[in-house]
């Protein structure tokens, strides 16, 4: 049974990802016991609204780093509990999970080197490949978290499997692909199949914080004149 003190705890967590600013709702989170904040943080991968989760997986990444400075088998136990929430043996599915390993990995260069070949190997078939098709969505995400922080990891491999997601029929799946090809620094206009070029589907791009909506032509447009990111730009204005 939850105790009374803990349920009162992950009520404060909830409502501090929703403060619009991220810095703020970041400094308040510091204030709870990173013990505590880890299972609750955890509790919210799975909360029905898109941006709860995508924000308490934020507030995991962060977490990740700042107990890794302080004693780095701390993050490896969070680490390990993600991965065994995406073994099938767990039982469960494993909402999140790979967002916030990519979260984690993307700012502790140490765990990366433990931690990111296991990442990769959700996405491919000859590895750990995750089956289920919106948990390859959650994949994708967390590769190309990744990849932000770190495009030169990219391997051939994982770079064709990721072309080989601009043909999903899911456009989320598309987007994300394309946001991990970009973050790697290797998204070729010239190598994508023509649809991408005219893809008129909108999807929801997490910023840090907040969500933008974007067209998938327009994410591939962008990249090809050498702009910028409008949700790139976002991403440092929360």
């Amino acid at each position: 049974m939850t105790k009374p003190h803990g349920r009162k705890t992950k009520q404060k967590v909830g409502e501090i990802l929703l403060e619009p600013h991220r810095e703020t709702a970041m400094e308040m989170l510091m204030q709870i016991p990173d013990e505590q904040l880890v299972g609750h943080l955890f509790s919210h991968f799975y909360h029905k609204s898109e941006l709860v989760k995508f924000r308490s997986i934020a507030a995991m990444g962060a977490l990740g780093s700042r107990m890794g400075q302080k004693n780095m088998e701390k993050t490896r136990i969070v680490l390990r509990r993600i991965m065994w929430n995406l073994n099938d043996e767990s039982g469960g599915i494993g909402w999140g999970s790979p967002e916030a390993m990519g979260e984690i990995l993307g700012q502790s260069p140490e765990l990366a080197l433990e931690f990111k070949s296991i990442l990769f190997s959700y996405l491919d078939p000859d590895g750990n490949y995750l089956e289920h098709e919106m948990l390859q969505r959650d994949v994708l995400w967390g590769i190309g978290t990744y990849l932000e922080s770190n495009p030169l990891d990219m391997n051939e491999k994982t770079k064709s499997l990721l072309f080989g997601y601009l043909h999903s029929f899911d456009p989320v799946k598309r987007g994300y692909a394309i946001r991990a090809l970009i973050n790697a620094k290797c998204f070729d206009c010239s190598l994508v199949p023509e649809n991408i070029i005219t893809d008129n589907h909108q999807i929801d791009i997490f910023t840090g914080w907040n969500f933008i909506t974007t067209r998938i032509s327009d994410m591939a447009l962008s990249w090809k004149s050498h702009k910028i990111f409008a949700y790139s730009i976002l991403w440092h204005a929360y």
